[in-house]
This record gives structure tokens, sequence and C-alpha cells, in this order.
């Protein structure tokens, strides 16, 4: 089957690590947003326009939706030796199946852009890009991040945390100075930094998102408590207690909810 559930996405040659690793999280009973997984062969067929793959595909908004990210899950992405984060596009807050079935052509397209190439060459990783795509509830996070269970930079055994408000491209993209928080194995808060977060990424009730500003008392004022960092904490422990030591974590808050979105090893130590 070339579409399927993302518990159920259990090849890495026909899904691509992503989708993987987030089947593996929501059989652990992570957090994980629903969503569904399109193999390498899918992806093609509608990237080529394919009438029946394209009308499978479409149908997903309404299983999924009302708002839905489209990622890529590339063979060999968010491996132990290297992870493609930033190279493939990603689609956030569609909302019309026009829109879903333009969010895949352009992920296929994106993994094989001269950057995404050049990456894979510096990689020493050979043939044509296969590209497989994860369609996943879309979570409108009041604040998001990432978070390493070692330093990614040093190697030193704590958690350290970047975060900032609303959507996590924000962080991913570099577009703002995040919060910085560490915290130990044990649970004590290490460190926190207030960050430059002077504007957020929000999803447009029409689809796509936008930029906001944000409110000038908010820039400089820590986006975690106690209580969420300590939430944050438990996530990290329990994604090393069932898939190893060295994750690196995406996440995100909306309400009281803490939801994990992606997981991959820590590919920079040192």
């Amino acid at each position: 089957m070339s579409l399927v559930p993302l518990n159920e996405a259990l090849s890495e040659e026909e899904f691509g690590g992503k989708a993987v690793h987030l089947g593996a999280a929501l059989r652990a009973h992570l957090p994980v947003p629903p969503g569904f997984a399109l193999s390498v062969g899918l992806v093609e067929r509608v990237s080529a326009g394919e009438p029946g793959a394209v009308a499978q595909v479409r149908g997903l908004l309404d299983r999924v939706g009302p708002s839905v990210a489209v990622r890529s899950s590339a063979v060999g992405e968010d491996s132990a030796n290297a992870s493609f984060a930033g190279q493939h596009l990603t689609a956030l807050a569609v909302r019309t199946q026009d829109g879903l079935i333009d969010a895949v052509k352009q992920v296929w397209a994106s993994g094989r852009s001269e950057a995404a190439l050049a990456y894979r060459r510096k990689l020493g990783k050979e043939g044509t890009p296969r590209v497989a795509v994860v369609v996943q509830h879309l979570v409108a996070s009041e604040c998001a991040g990432v978070l390493f269970t070692c330093d990614p930079l040093t190697g030193a055994d704590e958690r350290v945390i970047e975060a900032s408000w609303g959507l996590g491209e924000a962080v991913v993209a570099g577009l703002v100075t995040p919060d910085r928080y560490r915290i130990s194995r044990e649970g004590l808060i290490l460190e926190r930094a207030a960050g430059e977060k002077d504007l957020e990424i929000q999803p447009l009730p029409s689809g796509g998102t936008r930029e906001v500003a944000v409110a000038p008392e908010r820039v400089n004022t820590l986006c975690l408590n106690e209580q969420r960092l300590q939430e944050l904490h438990a996530l990290a422990t329990r994604c090393e207690n069932h898939f190893g030591r060295k994750q690196d974590l995406e996440w995100a808050f909306a309400g009281p909810q803490l939801f994990l979105l992606q997981r991959r090893a820590v590919t920079r130590v040192g």
C-alpha cells in the first residue's frame, strides 16, 4: 500500500526516515499529531499528475484536516548520520485539496533543488533523490521550538531547549533569537535566557501562514514556565528511554497540550 496512517509506516525505503520515526513515536504512545505517510512511488505519481494518485491524496484533507502540514520524508533523511533539516520544503496550514496536491508536488521538487542536491553530494549520496511525504494535522501552537537531549555543540549531558512564540518555523528557520533553556538530566533548570522574539508565524484561516509582529512586552518575555519546562523534560526522558540518548526533537504547545512534531538523532556533537 502506498498511503498508510503514520503509525503503520515501517519501511524507510518506502516511506523515508521521518515518517518511520514518527510512526515509531506513535506506537510508543508519544503525543504525535495524527497523519499519513505517502510512499516514494505515490509522491512520484502525484508529481507526474496521474489522476488515480491525485484523487487518492486529495481525499486526505477530509481525514486529517482542516489544516495540515506537508513535510518531506526522503529516504536517508533524518538518519543517524545526516539530517536534511532545512533542505526540503515544508508547507504549513494547507487547507484545500488543490493546495494539498500542489504542496506534495513542491516538496517532491524541493528534493531536486540545487541546495538539496549539493547537500546530498556532500554526504556522498548518489542517485536520484527518493522523496516520500508526511501529511499531518497542523498544531496551531502558542509556542514551539526544538529540544536536544544533549548539547549539540559540546556534547554536555543536559537538555537544551530553544523556544519562541507561534509556530516553530520561526526557530527552525532562524527568524528570531529564541529563548534558551538548559535542564539537567535530573530535571534541574540550569539556565533561562530570554531571546529577541520580535515576530511569530501564525496560520491563516484561508491557508498558509503569515509573519506577525510580537507585542513589545512579549518580545523578551520567556515563553516557557516551570510547568512547561518540566513537561518537555519528561517528554525528552520518554524519548530517550524508548529510542536511546542524543535525541533532536521538535515540539509545540497548543493550550495545555504538548505535541511531538518531529524526532531524529542528534547528528552533530562536538
